[in-house]
């Protein structure tokens, strides 16, 4: 994982509006990335629901949340329409931002490789991380309350 206090490395992905959307753009806003591993399972789900219904807490808190995957745009979509999900999802499909912020699980479930960890980056206006929690299991859900406090401190 990346060390606090770092500069957090752009990136350059697609939404699910087929737009290139960079770290750059969100420059003055505090940034919550959610790398998660796969849309549409179980745990994946849980984690994209709970935040988009605690999503006014995060904007009251200044915060852009976006949710990272390896999944194509075209999936992500589908995955935001069917949960309801208003904040940006980000395909990854090329698996670089998962290397850049050192959040790549090599094994997955039925054969499938390099997935993202379930992964939390809290980066600040100025594009440097203040707070990472990277859970070693897939099935583990983040601290919300943690990040949420690590937000706190920025407002």
């Amino acid at each position: 994982m990346l060390p606090i206090g770092q500069k957090a490395p752009d990136f350059k992905l697609i939404d699910t509006e087929k737009n290139e959307v960079t770290l750059e753009q969100f420059r003055g806003k505090n940034v919550v990335l959610f790398f998660f591993p796969m849309a549409w399972t179980g745990p994946c789900t849980k984690e994209m629901c709970a935040i988009q219904e605690d999503y006014a807490a995060y904007q009251s808190l200044n915060a852009q949340i976006i949710g990272v995957s390896i999944d194509t745009l075209f999936a992500l979509k589908r995955f935001g329409e069917d949960n309801k999900i208003n904040f940006p999802l980000l395909s990854d499909f090329n698996k670089i931002a998962i290397k850049d912020y050192d959040v790549v699980h090599a094994e997955f479930a039925f054969g499938y490789k390099d997935v993202a960890k379930r992964a939390t980056y809290v980066i600040d206006k100025d594009g440097i991380v203040r707070f990472v929690e990277v859970l070693p299991q897939l099935g583990d859900m983040p601290n919300m309350e943690a990040i949420k406090a690590a937000l706190q401190e920025l407002h």
